[in-house]
């Protein structure tokens, strides 16, 4: 800016009325600061201009989990264009599922005077948010799962409802022994487990619990040995419901290395899930779609809106293409 004083020969509170339209200047004195901005190709600073006090922040921040995670990347997708629709920029910050870690990007977000945020949160406490969010309160919305310790907006999909429906579609097809791989998750793929649980209690199936398989990270690698595990058993299963996509693939790969025909649910689309051999029954939701309720809202709660919080509930589908239609021996 204070290039284009000098180049414009007037002072730099001139150049400032002129860049944010500000006050009053001559016609002729605001054409020749216009002019060595052209020459200069001086842009302005937007983020510096959001910190101005009495400023409102045009920024807004979104903290996700894991973000080689597709249904993450489709998420922030949505939420981005959203925010771009209403006039604002998008921060992005992942916390990879640590609550310090977490705790830090919130701050350093809040630091930069976001408007609002928008957060996939981790299973700790979140009363944090009190302290570090200060007097200001800026507006929150969490996204895919609650948080515990503070109150919000919060937009989540059918966890519950999808497991149940998932379990339910394998049990009509002849199926009773289900096995059932489940990632780590202090919210989601535990809820998806609760639905497993209600669709065989609701069809009379007593659970075996050795048929339950929890893993530690939840990877493609461990859901490929743990099916290898399960299939070689002496009593294997004859399905299974797979909580994500990255389990869905080490299921798909472990039964086609064994050559093994059972049915296969998983909870979330991937990518070719329509294109293999036998193409892959899943259950989704639209996840584009709690993207863009997240950032809706948070905007609506930017722009004034103090009505009570919502808990807005999406709803999952079963997209059944093969796998999980074969049927039990």
């Amino acid at each position: 800016m204070r290039d284009v004083a000098e180049r414009a020969g007037v002072a730099l509170v001139t150049v400032s009325r002129v860049v944010n339209g500000i006050g009053t200047v001559r016609e002729e004195t605001a054409d020749r600061v216009n002019a060595a901005i052209s020459e200069i190709g001086y842009q302005r600073n937007e983020i510096a201009r959001s910190l101005r006090p009495g400023q409102n922040s045009m920024t807004i921040g979104l903290l996700l989990g894991d973000l080689t995670n597709p249904f993450y990347a489709s998420l922030a997708k949505a939420a981005v264009e959203v925010a771009a629709h209403a006039g604002y920029a998008v921060l992005l910050s992942t916390a990879d599922e640590d609550p310090k870690v977490e705790r830090r990007a919130v701050g350093e977000l809040i630091g930069r005077r976001v408007a609002g945020l928008i957060i996939v949160p981790d299973q700790g406490d979140h009363a944090f948010l009190q302290e570090v969010n200060g007097h200001d309160q800026v507006p929150i919305v969490f996204v895919d799962r609650p948080a515990t310790g503070a109150e919000a907006d919060v937009v989540l999909v059918d966890n519950e409802g999808g497991g149940r429906m998932a379990t339910q579609h394998l049990i009509d097809h002849g199926h009773r022994r289900i096995a059932i791989l489940v990632a780590p998750s202090y919210y989601t793929t535990g809820r998806r487990l609760r639905g497993y649980r209600k669709a065989l209690r609701q069809s009379g199936i007593d659970a075996d619990e050795s048929l339950v398989v929890t893993l530690r990270r939840g990877t493609t690698e461990e859901a490929a040995a743990a099916t290898h595990t399960l299939l070689t058993s002496p009593h294997p299963p004859t399905a299974i419901f797979s909580t994500t996509g990255f389990l869905t693939e080490g299921v798909l790969r472990a039964s086609q290395q064994l050559h093994a025909r059972i049915a296969v649910v998983g909870f979330d689309d991937f990518k070719l899930a329509d294109m293999l051999p036998t193409p892959v029954t899943v259950v989704t939701s639209d996840t584009e779609e709690l993207g863009r309720r997240a950032a809706r809202l948070l905007v609506d709660r930017i722009n004034g809106e103090d009505s009570p919080f919502h808990r807005t509930v999406l709803p999952s589908r079963l997209i059944a293409r093969g796998t999980g239609e074969t049927a039990a021996r």
